[in-house]
Protein backbone atom coordinates (compact mmCIF):
# COMPACT_ATOMS: atom_id res chain seq x y z
CA UNK A 1 0.00 0.00 0.00
CA UNK A 2 1.46 3.46 -1.20
CA UNK A 3 1.43 7.05 0.58
CA UNK A 4 -1.17 8.10 -2.24
CA UNK A 5 -3.87 5.26 -1.08
CA UNK A 6 -3.12 5.87 2.33
CA UNK A 7 -3.94 9.81 2.22
CA UNK A 8 -7.22 8.83 -0.34
CA UNK A 9 -8.98 9.31 2.67
CA UNK A 10 -12.02 11.19 0.88
CA UNK A 11 -15.54 9.66 2.18
CA UNK A 12 -17.34 7.86 -0.07
CA UNK A 13 -21.32 8.94 -0.13
CA UNK A 14 -23.04 7.16 -2.30
CA UNK A 15 -25.84 8.56 -4.64
CA UNK A 16 -28.49 6.43 -5.19
CA UNK A 17 -30.76 6.14 -8.64
CA UNK A 18 -33.62 5.94 -8.21
CA UNK A 19 -34.93 3.81 -12.23
CA UNK A 20 -37.54 1.24 -12.78
CA UNK A 21 -35.91 -1.50 -12.88
CA UNK A 22 -35.69 -5.22 -11.98
CA UNK A 23 -33.10 -6.93 -9.42
CA UNK A 24 -32.74 -10.80 -10.15
CA UNK A 25 -29.64 -12.86 -8.52
CA UNK A 26 -27.22 -14.72 -10.97
CA UNK A 27 -24.04 -16.96 -10.37
CA UNK A 28 -23.71 -14.41 -6.81
CA UNK A 29 -24.05 -11.26 -9.17
CA UNK A 30 -26.86 -8.78 -8.72
CA UNK A 31 -28.17 -7.42 -12.00
CA UNK A 32 -30.02 -4.36 -12.25
CA UNK A 33 -31.76 -4.66 -15.73
CA UNK A 34 -34.62 -2.05 -17.39
CA UNK A 35 -36.68 -2.98 -20.15
CA UNK A 36 -35.75 -1.17 -23.14
CA UNK A 37 -37.84 -2.48 -25.88
CA UNK A 38 -40.25 -5.58 -25.78
CA UNK A 39 -38.27 -8.66 -25.30
CA UNK A 40 -34.79 -6.61 -25.10
CA UNK A 41 -33.16 -6.04 -21.73
CA UNK A 42 -30.26 -3.96 -21.02
CA UNK A 43 -27.64 -4.68 -18.10
CA UNK A 44 -27.42 -1.00 -16.02
CA UNK A 45 -25.58 -2.28 -12.46
CA UNK A 46 -24.41 -5.22 -10.91
CA UNK A 47 -21.94 -6.78 -7.84
CA UNK A 48 -18.43 -6.42 -9.08
CA UNK A 49 -16.68 -7.31 -6.09
CA UNK A 50 -17.51 -9.34 -2.30
CA UNK A 51 -15.53 -8.14 0.65
CA UNK A 52 -16.48 -10.34 3.79
CA UNK A 53 -20.21 -9.46 4.04
CA UNK A 54 -19.99 -6.17 1.48
CA UNK A 55 -20.46 -6.11 -1.88
CA UNK A 56 -19.59 -3.18 -4.02
CA UNK A 57 -21.87 -2.20 -7.00
CA UNK A 58 -20.20 -1.78 -10.53
CA UNK A 59 -22.08 1.62 -10.07
CA UNK A 60 -20.34 2.24 -7.00
CA UNK A 61 -17.26 3.82 -8.53
CA UNK A 62 -19.16 6.38 -10.79
CA UNK A 63 -21.36 7.43 -7.21
CA UNK A 64 -18.01 7.91 -5.80
CA UNK A 65 -16.24 9.76 -9.10
CA UNK A 66 -19.64 12.26 -8.68
CA UNK A 67 -19.22 12.76 -4.56
CA UNK A 68 -15.84 14.25 -5.44
CA UNK A 69 -16.21 16.20 -8.19
CA UNK A 70 -19.19 17.93 -6.07
CA UNK A 71 -17.17 18.26 -3.42
CA UNK A 72 -14.23 20.22 -5.42
CA UNK A 73 -11.89 17.41 -5.73
CA UNK A 74 -10.24 16.46 -9.83
CA UNK A 75 -10.98 12.88 -10.62
CA UNK A 76 -8.78 13.01 -13.41
CA UNK A 77 -6.30 11.33 -12.80
CA UNK A 78 -8.19 8.58 -10.90
CA UNK A 79 -8.95 4.96 -12.72
CA UNK A 80 -11.62 3.22 -12.14
CA UNK A 81 -9.60 -0.06 -10.89
CA UNK A 82 -7.67 3.35 -8.55
CA UNK A 83 -11.73 4.03 -7.21
CA UNK A 84 -12.55 0.06 -6.61
CA UNK A 85 -8.99 -0.44 -4.98
CA UNK A 86 -10.16 2.04 -2.55
CA UNK A 87 -13.79 1.18 -2.58
CA UNK A 88 -12.56 -2.31 -1.63
CA UNK A 89 -10.21 -0.58 1.51
CA UNK A 90 -12.55 0.75 3.09
CA UNK A 91 -15.18 -2.39 2.86
CA UNK A 92 -12.18 -4.46 4.33
CA UNK A 93 -11.94 -2.29 7.00
CA UNK A 94 -15.38 -1.84 8.11
CA UNK A 95 -15.66 -5.90 7.44
CA UNK A 96 -12.57 -6.11 10.24
CA UNK A 97 -14.21 -3.77 12.36
CA UNK A 98 -16.97 -5.96 13.04
CA UNK A 99 -14.71 -9.12 13.47
CA UNK A 100 -12.61 -7.04 16.21
CA UNK A 101 -15.82 -5.85 17.28
CA UNK A 102 -15.56 -2.17 17.15
CA UNK A 103 -18.22 -0.65 18.65
CA UNK A 104 -20.28 1.99 17.26
CA UNK A 105 -23.75 2.38 18.47
CA UNK A 106 -27.32 3.48 17.16
CA UNK A 107 -27.07 6.85 19.06
CA UNK A 108 -23.70 7.83 17.87
CA UNK A 109 -24.48 7.68 14.11
CA UNK A 110 -27.64 9.40 15.18
CA UNK A 111 -25.84 12.02 16.05
CA UNK A 112 -23.44 12.25 13.08
CA UNK A 113 -26.67 11.66 10.90
CA UNK A 114 -28.98 15.02 12.38
CA UNK A 115 -25.09 16.89 12.49
CA UNK A 116 -24.54 16.36 8.73
CA UNK A 117 -28.63 16.22 7.68
CA UNK A 118 -28.58 19.82 9.59
CA UNK A 119 -25.99 21.21 7.31
CA UNK A 120 -27.35 19.76 4.17
CA UNK A 121 -30.24 21.70 4.74
CA UNK A 122 -28.70 24.65 5.35
CA UNK A 123 -26.69 24.22 1.84
CA UNK A 124 -29.95 23.08 -0.20
CA UNK A 125 -32.39 24.86 1.77
CA UNK A 126 -35.01 22.03 2.82
CA UNK A 127 -34.93 18.31 3.59
CA UNK A 128 -37.06 18.08 0.87
CA UNK A 129 -34.23 19.50 -1.28
CA UNK A 130 -31.57 17.09 0.38
CA UNK A 131 -34.07 13.72 -0.57
CA UNK A 132 -34.21 14.80 -4.02
CA UNK A 133 -30.60 15.50 -4.46
CA UNK A 134 -30.06 11.90 -3.73
CA UNK A 135 -32.74 10.92 -5.62
CA UNK A 136 -35.05 9.27 -3.30
CA UNK A 137 -38.78 8.82 -2.40
CA UNK A 138 -39.48 9.97 0.94
CA UNK A 139 -37.09 11.27 3.98
CA UNK A 140 -37.56 7.91 5.63
CA UNK A 141 -35.92 6.18 2.75
CA UNK A 142 -32.68 8.21 2.71
CA UNK A 143 -32.77 8.39 6.73
CA UNK A 144 -32.53 4.60 6.03
CA UNK A 145 -30.05 4.65 3.15
CA UNK A 146 -27.47 7.47 4.72
CA UNK A 147 -28.03 5.66 8.21
CA UNK A 148 -26.41 2.89 7.08
CA UNK A 149 -23.37 4.63 4.88
CA UNK A 150 -22.70 6.45 7.69
CA UNK A 151 -22.55 3.43 9.69
CA UNK A 152 -19.99 1.81 7.46
CA UNK A 153 -17.71 4.63 7.27
CA UNK A 154 -17.72 4.88 11.10
CA UNK A 155 -16.76 1.29 11.35
CA UNK A 156 -14.11 2.37 8.32
CA UNK A 157 -12.36 5.58 10.48
CA UNK A 158 -12.57 3.67 13.60
CA UNK A 159 -10.51 0.38 12.24
CA UNK A 160 -7.76 2.38 10.49
CA UNK A 161 -7.64 4.96 13.81
CA UNK A 162 -7.47 1.73 15.56
CA UNK A 163 -4.28 0.14 13.36
CA UNK A 164 -2.60 3.56 13.50
CA UNK A 165 -2.97 4.39 17.02
CA UNK A 166 -1.33 1.05 17.87
CA UNK A 167 2.03 2.16 15.91
CA UNK A 168 4.63 3.99 18.41
CA UNK A 169 8.43 5.34 17.31
CA UNK A 170 11.19 5.67 19.69
CA UNK A 171 14.07 8.13 18.83
CA UNK A 172 16.30 5.53 17.48
CA UNK A 173 13.91 4.84 14.70
CA UNK A 174 13.64 8.62 14.55
CA UNK A 175 17.37 9.41 14.20
CA UNK A 176 17.84 6.26 11.70
CA UNK A 177 14.87 7.51 9.33
CA UNK A 178 16.79 10.70 9.08
CA UNK A 179 20.07 9.44 8.57
CA UNK A 180 18.60 7.07 5.57
CA UNK A 181 17.17 10.50 3.60
CA UNK A 182 19.33 10.95 0.80
CA UNK A 183 20.57 14.55 1.21
CA UNK A 184 19.00 16.00 -2.13
CA UNK A 185 15.79 14.26 -1.11
CA UNK A 186 15.52 16.14 2.69
CA UNK A 187 12.13 17.79 3.30
CA UNK A 188 12.22 21.54 2.68
CA UNK A 189 9.92 23.22 5.81
CA UNK A 190 8.43 26.38 5.06
CA UNK A 191 8.67 29.82 6.79
CA UNK A 192 7.42 29.72 10.16
CA UNK A 193 6.47 32.06 13.40
CA UNK A 194 6.83 31.65 17.23
CA UNK A 195 3.19 33.69 18.62
CA UNK A 196 2.97 35.14 22.29
CA UNK A 197 -0.49 36.40 23.62
CA UNK A 198 -1.89 38.02 26.79
CA UNK A 199 -5.73 37.58 27.14
CA UNK A 200 -8.07 39.45 29.30
CA UNK A 201 -11.52 38.51 29.61
CA UNK A 202 -14.43 41.15 30.59
CA UNK A 203 -15.58 40.54 34.04
CA UNK A 204 -19.23 38.69 34.02
CA UNK A 205 -21.69 41.00 36.64
CA UNK A 206 -23.70 38.97 39.13
CA UNK A 207 -26.94 39.56 37.89
CA UNK A 208 -25.94 38.64 34.12
CA UNK A 209 -24.75 35.27 35.82
CA UNK A 210 -28.03 35.30 37.76
CA UNK A 211 -30.71 36.00 34.29
CA UNK A 212 -28.64 32.79 32.58
CA UNK A 213 -29.45 30.56 35.94
CA UNK A 214 -33.07 31.32 36.17
CA UNK A 215 -33.15 30.40 32.41
CA UNK A 216 -32.02 27.09 32.69
CA UNK A 217 -33.96 26.17 35.91
CA UNK A 218 -37.23 27.36 33.91
CA UNK A 219 -35.89 25.24 30.69
CA UNK A 220 -35.45 22.39 33.44
CA UNK A 221 -38.72 22.45 34.84
CA UNK A 222 -40.38 22.57 31.22
CA UNK A 223 -38.45 19.96 30.92
CA UNK A 224 -39.55 17.99 33.95
CA UNK A 225 -43.10 18.90 32.67
CA UNK A 226 -42.68 16.90 29.49
CA UNK A 227 -40.96 19.27 26.91
CA UNK A 228 -38.04 17.38 24.85
CA UNK A 229 -34.63 18.17 26.23
CA UNK A 230 -33.12 17.94 22.55
CA UNK A 231 -35.26 20.25 21.34
CA UNK A 232 -34.69 22.61 23.85
CA UNK A 233 -30.63 21.94 23.00
CA UNK A 234 -31.08 22.50 19.73
CA UNK A 235 -33.17 25.79 20.05
CA UNK A 236 -30.92 27.33 22.60
CA UNK A 237 -27.98 25.83 23.82
CA UNK A 238 -24.63 27.91 23.03
CA UNK A 239 -22.47 24.61 22.75
CA UNK A 240 -21.40 24.69 19.08
CA UNK A 241 -20.08 21.12 19.05
CA UNK A 242 -23.40 19.28 20.40
CA UNK A 243 -26.15 22.13 19.75
CA UNK A 244 -27.05 20.53 15.96
CA UNK A 245 -27.69 16.84 18.07
CA UNK A 246 -29.69 17.95 20.89
CA UNK A 247 -27.05 18.29 23.47
CA UNK A 248 -25.57 14.67 23.31
CA UNK A 249 -22.05 13.36 24.59
CA UNK A 250 -21.01 10.13 25.67
CA UNK A 251 -18.30 10.27 27.88
CA UNK A 252 -16.35 8.33 30.24
CA UNK A 253 -13.76 9.36 33.26
CA UNK A 254 -11.03 9.58 30.99
CA UNK A 255 -13.12 11.75 28.53
CA UNK A 256 -11.55 15.37 28.50
CA UNK A 257 -14.16 17.61 29.48
CA UNK A 258 -13.34 20.49 32.20
CA UNK A 259 -13.30 18.79 35.48
CA UNK A 260 -16.58 20.57 37.01
CA UNK A 261 -18.87 18.93 34.09
CA UNK A 262 -17.72 15.54 34.94
CA UNK A 263 -18.02 15.56 38.42
CA UNK A 264 -21.59 17.15 37.71
CA UNK A 265 -22.15 14.18 35.20
CA UNK A 266 -21.17 11.43 37.30
CA UNK A 267 -22.88 12.55 40.57
CA UNK A 268 -26.48 12.04 38.53
CA UNK A 269 -28.70 9.53 38.46
CA UNK A 270 -29.77 7.69 35.37
CA UNK A 271 -33.24 10.06 34.39
CA UNK A 272 -32.25 13.17 36.09
CA UNK A 273 -31.33 16.62 35.85
CA UNK A 274 -28.64 18.77 37.14
CA UNK A 275 -29.64 21.91 38.74
CA UNK A 276 -27.34 24.88 36.70
CA UNK A 277 -23.60 25.17 37.40
CA UNK A 278 -20.76 26.72 36.04
CA UNK A 279 -17.67 26.36 34.17
CA UNK A 280 -15.34 28.05 31.93
CA UNK A 281 -17.66 27.77 29.24
CA UNK A 282 -20.95 29.50 31.32
CA UNK A 283 -23.74 27.67 32.80
CA UNK A 284 -24.97 24.22 31.99
CA UNK A 285 -27.39 21.44 32.92
CA UNK A 286 -27.25 18.18 32.49
CA UNK A 287 -29.87 14.81 31.39
CA UNK A 288 -28.14 11.66 31.92
CA UNK A 289 -30.04 9.50 29.59
CA UNK A 290 -28.30 6.00 30.04
CA UNK A 291 -25.15 4.58 32.38
CA UNK A 292 -23.97 1.92 30.36
CA UNK A 293 -21.23 0.32 32.70
CA UNK A 294 -18.45 3.16 33.08
CA UNK A 295 -20.14 5.45 30.32
CA UNK A 296 -22.66 7.60 30.17
CA UNK A 297 -24.94 9.55 27.60
CA UNK A 298 -26.12 12.58 28.45
CA UNK A 299 -27.78 15.70 26.69
CA UNK A 300 -26.71 19.34 28.31
CA UNK A 301 -27.58 22.71 27.39
CA UNK A 302 -24.88 25.53 27.86
CA UNK A 303 -25.67 29.31 28.12
CA UNK A 304 -23.00 32.25 28.51
CA UNK A 305 -23.67 34.80 30.58
CA UNK A 306 -24.33 38.51 28.47
CA UNK A 307 -21.47 40.86 28.53
CA UNK A 308 -22.13 44.17 29.67
CA UNK A 309 -20.65 47.33 27.37
CA UNK A 310 -18.92 48.03 30.76
CA UNK A 311 -17.28 45.12 30.99
CA UNK A 312 -15.73 45.73 28.05
CA UNK A 313 -14.57 48.56 28.38
CA UNK A 314 -12.65 47.74 31.48
CA UNK A 315 -10.93 44.81 30.15
CA UNK A 316 -9.91 46.99 26.70
CA UNK A 317 -8.51 49.43 29.71
CA UNK A 318 -6.79 46.93 31.48
CA UNK A 319 -4.76 45.14 28.83
CA UNK A 320 -4.36 48.85 27.35
CA UNK A 321 -2.32 49.63 30.43
CA UNK A 322 -0.38 45.88 30.20
CA UNK A 323 0.33 47.20 26.77
CA UNK A 324 2.15 50.36 27.93
CA UNK A 325 3.65 48.56 30.94
CA UNK A 326 5.40 46.33 28.56
CA UNK A 327 6.57 49.05 25.98
CA UNK A 328 7.76 50.94 29.03
CA UNK A 329 9.86 47.83 29.70
CA UNK A 330 8.21 47.51 32.82
CA UNK A 331 8.13 44.06 32.59
CA UNK A 332 8.75 41.62 30.24
CA UNK A 333 5.76 40.16 27.30
CA UNK A 334 6.01 36.95 28.61
CA UNK A 335 6.15 38.01 32.68
CA UNK A 336 2.95 39.88 31.87
CA UNK A 337 1.36 37.10 30.48
CA UNK A 338 1.95 34.96 33.65
CA UNK A 339 0.63 37.47 36.10
CA UNK A 340 -2.36 39.08 34.46
CA UNK A 341 -3.39 36.73 31.61
CA UNK A 342 -6.59 35.40 31.77
CA UNK A 343 -6.22 32.51 29.50
CA UNK A 344 -4.79 29.68 31.59
CA UNK A 345 -3.75 27.67 28.36
CA UNK A 346 -0.74 29.86 27.21
CA UNK A 347 -0.14 31.80 30.76
CA UNK A 348 2.52 29.37 32.69
CA UNK A 349 4.43 29.44 28.94
CA UNK A 350 4.59 33.46 29.13
CA UNK A 351 2.32 33.27 26.50
CA UNK A 352 3.35 31.22 23.79
CA UNK A 353 0.39 29.63 21.32
CA UNK A 354 0.74 25.83 21.07
CA UNK A 355 -0.28 25.09 17.53
CA UNK A 356 -3.19 22.66 17.88
CA UNK A 357 -1.95 20.49 14.21
CA UNK A 358 1.36 19.62 15.56
CA UNK A 359 1.09 20.61 19.20
CA UNK A 360 4.66 22.19 18.66
CA UNK A 361 4.94 25.73 19.45
CA UNK A 362 5.72 26.65 15.94
CA UNK A 363 3.06 27.67 13.02
CA UNK A 364 3.87 27.38 9.16
CA UNK A 365 2.50 30.94 7.90
CA UNK A 366 0.56 28.73 4.65
CA UNK A 367 -0.99 26.43 7.19
CA UNK A 368 -1.15 29.36 9.80
CA UNK A 369 -5.37 29.92 10.58
CA UNK A 370 -6.56 32.87 8.33
CA UNK A 371 -7.34 35.13 11.21
CA UNK A 372 -4.08 34.66 13.33
CA UNK A 373 -2.11 35.13 10.28
CA UNK A 374 -4.07 38.81 9.77
CA UNK A 375 -3.24 39.51 13.34
CA UNK A 376 0.17 38.65 13.53
CA UNK A 377 1.23 38.71 9.37
CA UNK A 378 2.13 43.12 9.70
CA UNK A 379 4.14 42.84 12.85
CA UNK A 380 7.88 43.57 12.90
CA UNK A 381 10.29 41.73 15.60
CA UNK A 382 8.97 42.46 18.93
CA UNK A 383 6.28 45.11 17.85
CA UNK A 384 3.16 44.24 20.10
CA UNK A 385 -0.47 44.47 19.09
CA UNK A 386 -2.79 47.13 19.41
CA UNK A 387 -5.67 45.73 21.66
CA UNK A 388 -7.64 43.28 19.70
CA UNK A 389 -11.64 42.52 20.78
CA UNK A 390 -11.50 39.00 20.14
CA UNK A 391 -14.27 36.33 20.08
CA UNK A 392 -13.43 32.28 21.33
CA UNK A 393 -15.70 29.34 19.30
CA UNK A 394 -17.90 29.40 22.28
CA UNK A 395 -19.24 33.09 21.79
CA UNK A 396 -17.39 34.62 24.66
CA UNK A 397 -15.87 37.72 24.07
CA UNK A 398 -12.23 38.98 25.26
CA UNK A 399 -9.37 41.74 24.33
CA UNK A 400 -5.47 40.26 23.18
CA UNK A 401 -2.40 41.79 22.50
CA UNK A 402 0.38 39.57 20.76
CA UNK A 403 3.65 39.35 19.61
CA UNK A 404 5.65 37.49 17.57
CA UNK A 405 8.58 36.05 19.61
CA UNK A 406 10.46 33.95 16.82
CA UNK A 407 10.67 33.63 13.06
CA UNK A 408 12.17 30.74 11.11
CA UNK A 409 12.69 31.28 7.73
CA UNK A 410 12.04 28.18 4.92
CA UNK A 411 15.08 25.90 4.99
CA UNK A 412 15.90 22.26 4.25
CA UNK A 413 15.40 19.68 7.14
CA UNK A 414 17.33 19.93 10.33
CA UNK A 415 17.75 17.16 12.60
CA UNK A 416 18.06 19.13 15.61
CA UNK A 417 16.11 22.25 14.65
CA UNK A 418 12.97 20.05 13.14
CA UNK A 419 12.85 16.86 15.18
CA UNK A 420 9.16 16.99 15.66
CA UNK A 421 8.22 17.67 12.30
CA UNK A 422 10.88 14.51 11.49
CA UNK A 423 9.35 12.23 13.91
CA UNK A 424 5.60 12.98 12.59
CA UNK A 425 7.05 11.84 8.97
CA UNK A 426 8.81 9.11 10.19
CA UNK A 427 6.07 8.04 12.40
CA UNK A 428 3.86 8.43 9.12
CA UNK A 429 6.31 6.46 7.30
CA UNK A 430 6.13 3.50 10.38
CA UNK A 431 1.97 3.53 10.10
CA UNK A 432 1.86 3.24 6.26
CA UNK A 433 4.55 0.25 6.42
CA UNK A 434 1.84 -0.99 9.33
CA UNK A 435 -1.33 -0.52 6.72
CA UNK A 436 0.19 -2.65 4.58
CA UNK A 437 0.71 -5.62 6.47
CA UNK A 438 -2.84 -5.13 7.80
CA UNK A 439 -4.23 -5.65 4.45
CA UNK A 440 -1.90 -8.72 3.24
CA UNK A 441 -2.73 -10.31 6.63
CA UNK A 442 -6.47 -9.12 6.38
CA UNK A 443 -6.59 -10.11 2.49
CA UNK A 444 -5.53 -13.60 3.11
CA UNK A 445 -7.92 -14.54 5.86
CA UNK A 446 -11.33 -12.92 4.19
CA UNK A 447 -13.53 -13.99 1.46
CA UNK A 448 -12.71 -11.60 -1.19
CA UNK A 449 -14.06 -11.97 -4.85
CA UNK A 450 -13.93 -9.88 -7.87
CA UNK A 451 -15.64 -10.56 -10.60
CA UNK A 452 -15.84 -9.38 -14.76
CA UNK A 453 -13.01 -7.44 -16.53
CA UNK A 454 -12.26 -5.64 -12.87
CA UNK A 455 -10.01 -8.78 -12.34
CA UNK A 456 -7.70 -7.52 -15.36
CA UNK A 457 -7.12 -4.85 -12.65
CA UNK A 458 -3.13 -3.98 -11.43
CA UNK A 459 -4.27 -3.32 -7.97
CA UNK A 460 -1.54 -2.26 -5.45
CA UNK A 461 -2.97 -4.39 -2.99
CA UNK A 462 -3.25 -8.28 -3.46
CA UNK A 463 -6.81 -8.41 -3.86
CA UNK A 464 -6.79 -10.99 -6.73
CA UNK A 465 -4.80 -13.41 -4.22
CA UNK A 466 -1.91 -14.26 -6.69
Amino acid sequence: MNMKNLFLFFVVVLLNTTINAQEIIKDSVVVTEKKVTPGQRQKIDGVIANVGEYIVLDSDIDKAYLEISSQGGSIKDISRCQMLGKLLEDKLYAHQAIQDSVKVTDAEIKSMMDERLNYMVQQLGSMEKVVKYYKKDTEEEFRTYFFDILKENKLTSEMQKKIVDEVEITPEEVRNFFKKLPKDELPVFGAEMEVAQIVVEPKITQAEKQKVIDRLNGFKKDIQEGSSFATKAVLYSQDPGSRSSGGFYKMTRKTPFVKEFKDVAFSLEQGEISAPFETEYGFHIIYLEKIKGQELELRHILLTPAVTKESLEEAKEKITLIRKRIMDKEITFAEAARTTSDQKETRANGGVLINPNTQDTRFELTKMDPTLYSQVSGLKDNEISAPILDETQSGKKQYKIITVTNRINEHTADYAQDYVKIKDLALKEKQIKAIGKWFDEKIKETYIKIIGEYRDCNFTNNWLKK
